[in-house]
């Protein structure tokens, strides 16, 4: 009997559409023709299957309105962002189609012959993507490994199918054929789970929790699988005195609002040194309540809903009546799964709105003495994933990014995420690297061969 699954509105709680889940028995099948897609996609010459990225990637730039405004009713993501994201997919496909034509070998230098390396494709590649960016991770997974020669095996978040479903047919469009990349809605636990599980699946790509990080990677061991894995943050926006305090208080918002705070890379922690401690909480009191929180869709809307009212209470429930509530912003009243911008100041480093990845718009401003105490703050984590530095000082913002154990820091700046460069995290919050020039590497293997040039 098919099951389906009700994909609803987070800004109005009304059901979009009914998305049948894929079984495991249709996972195997569809991981099966996968497979058997493999010889024809890895001998599409790389000039070929360049265009045919290129070509996906026009697909959706015409698409990126229709897109964006999938993902505002899907995801409630505020308009802006949505169309940033679909663009992300374009641009992304658009760099990795380069790659087909530079993904080289070696000639090495070696007595009696010569020796030459191939970069070859894995085989079939299972990618698992989150709810909360589910278009870009979705292209940072699909358009390297496509590139590199792999078929794709693609499953979106239960709640966010339907800009991945919209892509599969974008992708079919363009000329990449249906079962190179597919699309695989359905639950964690079935179609997820085949990916681990399945022989003919060589690599998993997961965005998400660290807990779900862990069971992937134990399940990936028991068939020497590769794996990248994206998981949890908790990261630091590090304030110093001789910072533009002005500029940093007024984009401290949108390093942890973004996206309801439903971010891996949300600078939820903001340790500002003590001696412009006040002063920063005058200045961020009024951006955070200048946030404009409503109707996804409307241009001048910063910050949508939660996902669903489930994640609404489990992010209510990191703040009981005692909780150090320093001020917080707006949000609408009825339908939808709504939480205002809010700031504490947590009494204790220990307390959990300092040290759990809350995922949603809550954020803990902690003072610090100096220098040495704000590494040691910021590193006083399980994660290592992103974070935030604002000083004017050159030197002390390099001694401080040497410092922080994190793989993606930013200087009077929140972005994490540029498609060129690489992005991954320190500890548990993941392994490997997407994005950049070297991630196409992460999905092949290498083959080393020697020719022997000695008399027969």
């Amino acid at each position: 009997m098919t099951q389906t699954f009700e994909v609803r509105n987070p800004a109005t709680e009304r059901v979009l559409r009914e998305v049948e889940l894929t079984s495991a028995e249709r996972t195997d099948a569809a991981i099966e023709r996968a497979h058997a897609a493999l010889p024809a996609w890895r001998a599409v010459a790389p000039g070929d299957r360049a265009r045919l990225l290129r070509r996906f990637a026009d697909a959706v730039d015409a698409d990126v309105e229709n897109l964006a405004r999938l993902e505002v009713a899907n995801s409630g993501h505020t308009i802006g962002n949505a169309r940033w994201e679909a663009g992300n997919v374009r641009d992304v496909l658009h760099y990795y189609a380069a790659a087909p034509e530079r993904l080289i070998g070696k000639q090495i230098p070696v007595p009696g012959g010569v020796n030459v390396t191939f970069a070859e494709p894995l085989g079939v590649v299972g990618v698992i993507v989150p709810w909360n960016f589910p278009m870009p991770i979705a292209g940072w997974g699909f358009a390297p490994a496509l590139a590199a020669g792999n078929t794709v095996v693609l499953k979106p978040a239960e709640l966010t199918p339907l800009t991945a479903l919209r892509l599969a047919e974008l992708a079919r469009e363009a000329g990449i054929p249906e079962d190179v990349f597919q699309v695989l809605p359905g639950k964690g636990g079935v179609v997820g789970q085949r990916f681990v599980e399945h022989p003919l699946v060589r690599k998993v790509v997961f965005t998400g929790s660290t807990e779900v990080g862990r069971r992937i990677m134990a399940g990936c061991a028991a068939q020497v699988k590769r794996v990248t894995l994206e998981l949890g943050g908790k990261n630091a926006n590090i304030v110093f005195a001789d910072a533009d305090l002005e500029r940093a208080a007024a984009t401290a918002p949108y390093g942890v609002f973004d996206n309801a705070g439903q971010d891996c890379c949300a600078r939820s922690r903001i340790l500002v040194q003590a001696s412009v401690y006040d002063r920063f909480l005058e200045l961020l009191e009024p951006a955070v309540k200048g946030v404009v929180v409503g109707d996804p869709s409307h241009e001048s809307t910063e910050m949508g809903p939660l996902i669903s009212a489930e994640h609404r209470e489990r992010v209510r429930a990191y703040l009981p009546d005692d909780a150090n509530v320093a001020f917080r912003g707006s949000a609408p009243d009825g339908a939808g799964y709504w939480f205002p911008p809010t700031v504490v100041t947590p009494r204790s480093a220990t307390d959990p709105l300092v040290t759990d990845e809350i995922f949603g718009p809550i954020v803990a401003v902690v003072p610090f003495a100096d220098e040495a105490e704000a590494v040691a703050m910021a590193n006083d984590t399980a994660y290592g994933l992103s974070g935030s530095i604002w000083t004017r000082d050159v030197g002390r913002a390099l001694r401080v990014s040497r410092g922080v154990e994190a793989g993606n820091l930013s200087v009077n700046s929140h972005a994490s995420v540029r498609y060129w460069t690489p992005f991954g995290g320190f500890k548990q919050s993941g392994l490997g690297r997407e994005l950049g020039p070297d991630a196409v590497e992460a999905f092949t293997e290498v083959k080393n061969v020697f020719i022997s040039t000695e008399e027969q």
